[in-house]
């Protein structure tokens, strides 16, 4: 068989990149992503409900009962979400009842300012602002 090719993007890139991540609850998931976070709902596939976070990352939330996996207690996922504020995040995170919420912290070694806290889920968030030149391109 001839090897082909790979197809060619535009720039190289896709157009999204979509993380799906899987919900016993999937009403808990919305609360969280639309309302709590104030992502925009992108796609609606019923079962599945895909929010655009950047732009061009996005998070899909799957009813497991629908989807192609299942939960697992174990979260091996971490939604890392970079701000320009992140001391403001973590005041409103802060003012809500969230599991899992650490203190603020900066990591120099990182040239971070973070901190972390569950979805309902318990998928592990982090929302982080750079704390020295982005060096993301």
């Amino acid at each position: 068989m001839e090897t082909l090719p790979r197809p060619k993007l535009n720039d190289n890139k896709p157009t999204m990149l979509i993380t799906f991540i899987y919900y016993k609850d999937l009403q808990q998931g919305i609360d969280f992503y639309q309302n709590f976070l104030g992502f925009p709902l992108a796609i609606d596939q019923g079962f599945c409900k895909i929010y655009r976070i950047s732009e061009s990352g996005y998070i899909g939330i799957v009813d497991e009962e629908k989807g192609m996996h299942k939960t697992h207690p174990i979260k091996p996922v971490q939604i890392c979400l970079r701000v320009p504020d992140v001391d403001a995040f973590y005041e409103y995170v802060k003012s809500h009842d969230v599991d899992g919420l650490s203190e603020i912290s900066d990591v120099e070694a990182l040239k971070i300012r973070a901190f972390v806290f569950n979805d309902p889920e318990g998928y592990q968030i982090e929302i982080q602002q750079s704390t020295g030149p982005d060096l993301l391109i």
